[in-house]
């Protein structure tokens, strides 16, 4: 196995995950992605980039795609070795975290979206402007002396990208056949690991949102084992891939998640009804909107400069082979 560094913000070594003060802190970082998960168009990926613990998600995320693969395949030798590999202290944690926010969250931020858009958008939009310099800086390090042009023409070829699908307009399918959902649950899947696309919006996009949701409610097992089964499949083979990315392409994986998290902050602009986008309603309210976008940034530059003073560890992970 080979040790690919998780640049978080800060240096250190990696926390042990079976101390008290560990687990805690894992849940609080799935608290964290699970309210940006609950965000429409936020991606928990973004939450896991900037609190430094995204390259070692994805490992964990690839071992796990790949034992229920094999198990798929019917081979449960296989299955259980993967299954065991999975850095179960690390992940269950995170997971209890991401579970408890997506219950409150999905309680306390719609209301908030509803009732105050404006100012709940800026807060966010501010909170990941204050984020880009981390991938951005891990982008740099990693790129070391070389030349930068490429970094910043891949970033602004995904930033370009991430803009345009953020608005495409929402579709429903009624009945869909079961072989877009498979491919549609393959493709929305791989945009939860990614930091800037949400996967609720890819399956908006698609068109099967509401129909999963439906099928979910009615326990519609035809459909369910179908979207599960694309999922597991899309997961277990990007996981791969972008494992494979961070652990030997870090320079240009960064730009490119970089580029993600700026053009996907459209979804977040204040003034955005239906993604079209457009100005503030007076004066008042853009300076409230600003103001608000401006404590989110400090919150988030903040945190990062805590982090240095403290010394909070960064994270590595075993790349599984």
């Amino acid at each position: 196995m080979t040790h690919t560094a998780d640049v978080a913000p800060t240096g250190g070594r990696m926390p042990n995950d079976t101390a008290p003060s560990t687990i805690g802190l894992r849940v609080l970082q799935g608290m964290g992605m699970g309210t940006a998960d609950v965000i429409p168009g936020v991606s928990g990926g973004t939450v896991a980039l900037i609190l430094g613990i995204y390259t070692r998600l994805i490992g964990a995320i690839r071992t796990l795609a790949q034992s229920l693969t094999a198990l798929l395949r019917g081979d449960v030798t296989s299955a259980g070795e993967r299954f065991r590999a999975v850095p179960w202290p690390f992940v269950l944690p995170v997971g209890v975290g991401m579970v408890l926010a997506l219950g409150l969250g999905s309680v306390v931020l719609p209301p908030l979206l509803e009732t105050y858009p404006v100012e709940t958008s800026a807060l966010f939009f501010g909170l990941i402007v204050g984020s880009l310099s981390v991938p951005w800086s891990q982008a740099v390090d990693a790129n070391g002396s070389a030349s930068r042009t490429p970094l910043v023409a891949l970033a602004v070829v995904f930033a370009v990208a991430a803009f345009l699908l953020t608005g495409l307009p929402e579709i429903v399918i009624d009945h869909p056949p079961l072989w877009r959902v498979f491919l549609s649950a393959s493709v929305a899947i791989c945009a939860m690991i990614l930091p800037g696309v949400s996967g609720a919006f890819l399956l908006l996009a698609l068109g099967i949102y509401e129909p999963t949701l439906e099928a979910a409610s009615d326990l519609d097992v035809p459909y369910v084992a179908t979207f599960v089964a694309g999922a597991v499949v899309g997961l277990g083979a990007f996981s791969k891939l972008l494992s494979h990315l961070l652990e030997h392409r870090l320079a240009v994986t960064m730009a490119a998640l970089t580029g993600l998290m700026v053009g996907a902050l459209r979804v977040l602009w204040p003034w955005n009804e239906e993604g079209t986008l457009h100005g503030p309603d007076g004066s008042g309210e853009a300076v409230v909107a600003l103001l608000i976008g401006l404590v989110g940034f400090a919150i988030v530059r903040g945190l990062l400069l805590l982090g240095r003073r403290t010394g909070h560890p960064a994270e590595h992970t075993d790349a599984i082979q």
